[in-house]
């Protein structure tokens, strides 16, 4: 995986030459990371014995750098047990799961096919029963921040997450819908519980912050959401 990827960006992006239009370069760039996510996605597949027969499973979802001990936690990322593509199909049996979790990743499926697929496939191989877990940006919050004003904790968050081009908070807001073209989506408490109502998914309700589950980091700004499979 690794040189892979080194050789796409040591032989293949230098030479996108500089009078090269923006979005060529872009184009370019973007299908060569869709050969390199279907790269990794068929290289971890080799790896899913050691997991798609399992029962009780525990899934961290788009973990990014945060591992989970005890946990299946998937990512593209080197760091991750299994790097799968989380838009196709989840290699795991139906109701083998105990819970699902993920923060900070469903923002970035396309919304609302990739969004609805991924909820449908968290939905068959959660045991009946089961809790799913998402945190994803609370847009509401920030919408309200803009007209009203946020807390100190707030504009802390956006020093800390945002890019130094960001000084107005119509740019914080603008970064906060896009992150640079990887946020596809922005949910509200009511968008997030139609989409995971219409699923399949009951009792969708916000929750509070677990510290035992969350990234304190990302407290501020983030809406928690639990639904469950029907028993």
């Amino acid at each position: 995986m690794v040189s892979f990827q080194g050789l796409v960006e040591k032989y293949c992006l230098p030479k996108i030459t500089q009078p090269t239009s923006q979005n060529i370069r872009s184009a370019i760039q973007n299908v060569l990371n869709e050969i390199y996510i279907k790269f990794v996605h068929q290289t971890s597949l080799k790896k899913i014995r050691n997991f798609k027969n399992l029962n009780d499973l525990k899934l961290n979802l788009g973990c990014g750098p945060n591992i989970k001990e005890g946990w299946i936690n998937i990512d593209l990322l080197e760091n991750a047990d299994l790097n799968l593509d989380l838009r196709k199909p989840f290699p795991f049996q139906n109701d083998s799961c105990l819970i699902i979790y993920s923060e900070h990743f469903f923002e970035h499926l396309d919304y609302p096919d990739l969004a609805y697929s991924f909820l449908i496939e968290c939905f068959r191989i959660l045991k009946p029963g089961a809790i799913f877990s998402v945190v994803v940006p609370d847009i509401e919050l920030i919408l309200n921040s803009y007209v009203k004003g946020g807390t100190a904790e707030y504009y802390a968050a956006q020093r800390q997450w945002h890019p130094k081009w960001c000084q107005t908070q119509m740019e914080h807001i603008n970064y906060n819908f896009r992150q640079d073209g990887e946020h596809r989506f922005c949910y509200d408490m009511e968008t997030l519980k139609k989409l995971l109502e219409s699923a399949g998914f009951l009792d969708v309700h916000q929750r509070q912050f677990d510290p035992e589950l969350d990234t304190p980091e990302r407290i501020t700004g983030s809406l928690y959401v639990n639904c469950r499979k029907p028993s």
